[in-house]
């Protein structure tokens, strides 16, 4: 069933459990997913980002990730992750995204303001979420003009009341692409952030913080983490294992077929993580 981060997020941001976002980048990727999330009996949201959106088209990203929500026995939100245009943002509206990110953290605070603002005025027709971003969470690789900056709780407070976005990403020490766990967490900051801040936070990065920090973070408003780089991991050293085991094989689907129980078990591990506490 198609549900976007309105439908999700507002019960998670009151609870001591989170929703995973899962970066995704095809089909295969995808499904396991959703059967991970099938299992775990679970709502799910898969992200569609800069990456994928070049190289297969809003409509083609929406055309093999749509089927798969709607038929889908769990709610699942298609999402489309980090985008800084708007004609991109209207076009995946357009073929069926019940979700969108416009990232205007790199503009100043009036511009990011104004042209979120126009974003949610227009996925409001479309009955879609959006989410939006105020201080900007960098990169540790591939996205080079990103800056490092920490979210500063009066801005993020006035960002999403001005601009109407349905909850907020901020960057309290979280890197996206990380290999390691490594980030450094600023608690007292997303205290300060969640203090002022109304709608469910959204954390990016995931994949570089530490399990005890996720614990701590899921117990706040923080709603929605971003799952990408530990999905990647698992797909791609699957893949590479699996065909050097097999030299002579050389059918995607045959190889496709071993890797995707890979990333449906990582997923799992992340559904485990942020799920309520026994």
């Amino acid at each position: 069933m198609l549900w976007n981060l309105n439908d999700m997020l507002p019960m998670a941001s009151k609870s001591s459990y989170a929703v995973p976002c899962f970066n995704v980048f095809g089909y295969e990727d995808a499904r396991a997913v959703v059967e991970a999330a099938e299992q775990m009996s679970r709502a799910v949201i898969l992200a569609c980002n800069k990456d994928v959106i070049e190289f297969y088209g809003v409509e083609t990203a929406a055309s093999i990730m749509l089927p798969l929500a709607r038929k889908s026995s769990v709610p699942v939100c298609l999402h489309l992750d980090h985008c800084y245009e708007e004609k991109i943002v209207f076009n995946a509206l357009n073929a069926g995204f019940s979700s969108v990110m416009f990232d205007g953290s790199q503009l100043s605070l009036d511009e990011n303001i104004a042209r979120s603002k126009h974003v949610v005025e227009v996925a409001k027709l479309f009955g879609a979420s959006v989410e939006g971003e105020i201080g900007s969470v960098p990169y540790q690789e591939g996205r080079d003009h990103i800056k490092s900056i920490y979210t500063q709780p009066e801005e993020a407070a006035r960002y999403v009341e001005d601009s109407g976005v349905d909850c907020v990403a901020v960057s309290i020490g979280n890197v996206h692409r990380l290999t390691s766990v490594s980030s450094e967490i600023d608690h007292e900051r997303l205290d300060r952030i969640a203090e002022l801040v109304k709608v469910p936070l959204v954390i990016h990065g995931t994949s570089g913080i530490k399990a005890s920090d996720i614990l701590k973070l899921k117990q706040t408003s923080v709603a929605k983490f971003n799952i990408g780089t530990c999905l990647r991991q698992a797909f791609g050293f699957g893949l590479r294992e699996a065909m050097n085991n097999e030299l002579s094989k050389f059918d995607r689907i045959y190889f496709m077929k071993k890797v995707m129980p890979l990333v449906t078990k990582e997923a799992i591990r992340q559904f485990q993580l942020l799920s309520k506490p026994t």
